[in-house]
Parts: structure tokens; sequence; C-alpha cells
């Protein structure tokens, strides 16, 4: 029985770090977590501290924050295209070799395009600061009117300016 319970808990304790690192950063998300902060970390200015924390450690953070997001979302993209692809391959009442070849082609499709919608979103953030930026510059009275004074106004602008850029995106 205690042989039972030790190999019980040992395959348990084998299968949880599989399980727990299935959206855990590889190395190249950090380094695109990284080009995307340095990229908006000039667009934002001095703006950039406060919406990730002090001067000392935001890059970092943001670094951080933007590499474990874009793991995790990469798994669920993952997930749900071949999910979705396999469904519509069984639709078509494909079989065998037929069956898996189609899954893969339009896992492999639909993978690419949440990967260059994502790609998209990155680029309309960016907008988004400059945009920003240039409207806390030219007229900071309006712009404390329209997002606030506290510490978060320039990350309210940067959120509603990129909706507003995603959704004209979309629509055109």
């Amino acid at each position: 029985m205690k042989k039972l319970l030790i190999c019980a808990a040992l395959a348990a304790a084998v299968a949880a770090p599989t399980t727990a690192s299935a959206a855990d950063p590889a190395r190249a998300d950090f380094k695109n977590a990284a080009k995307y902060c340095k990229e908006f970390k000039k667009a934002s200015g001095a703006n950039f501290a406060t919406m990730f924390g002090t001067k000392k450690n935001a890059y970092g953070k943001c670094v951080s924050q933007t590499a474990k997001k874009t793991a995790t979302e990469d798994a669920a993209q993952e997930k749900a295209a071949k999910t979705n692809a396999a469904k519509e391959c069984k639709a078509e009442g494909l079989k065998g070799r037929e069956y898996g070849t189609c899954v893969s082609t339009r896992a492999k499709a639909k993978q690419a395009a949440a990967d260059a919608e994502d790609e998209a979103l990155q680029d309309d953030r960016i907008s988004a600061a400059k945009s920003c930026k240039t409207a806390k510059k030219d007229d900071a009275e309006q712009f404390s009117a329209d997002y606030g004074t506290r510490r978060n106004a320039f990350g309210k602008c940067v959120s509603k300016t990129a909706r507003q850029l995603a959704a004209e995106r979309k629509a055109a």
C-alpha cells in the first residue's frame, strides 16, 4: 500500500509540471516581448513608467507581463485552432490520412491568422500610445478632462484608442 501511494505521488509530481508548463513563456516569447516593450516605451515616452511601475522596474514588468500574456494566449489559440479544424474536417466526412492532413493544414492556417491578429493588436497599441502622448502634450487640460488626472489616465487613453483602431481595422 505504501509503495502504491509513493508511486502515485511520484506520478502526480511528474505530471504536474508538464501541465503547468503549457503556458509558460518560452525564450522567444521574452525576446518578442522585449521588442514590443522597447517600441511601446519609445512611443509612450515618460508615460511608460506610469503604466507599468516605477522608472526603475517598468521595462522589466512590461516584458514579463507581455511574455506571460502571449504564452497563455498562444496556448489557448493553438488549442482552439486544433479543435475548430478537427470539427470542420470531421463535418466534411474526411477519414484517415485525408482527415489528419486536413486538420493539420487548417490548424496551421488558423494559428497563423491568430498570430497576425495579435501582431496587429500590438501595432494598434503602439500607435495608440503615440497618439495619446501627442494628445497629452498638445492639450493637457483636455487630456485631463477626457481621461482624468490619476496615475492610470495615460493607460485609459491607450486602451480606448487601441480599441478604436482595432475596430476601424476590422471594419475596413
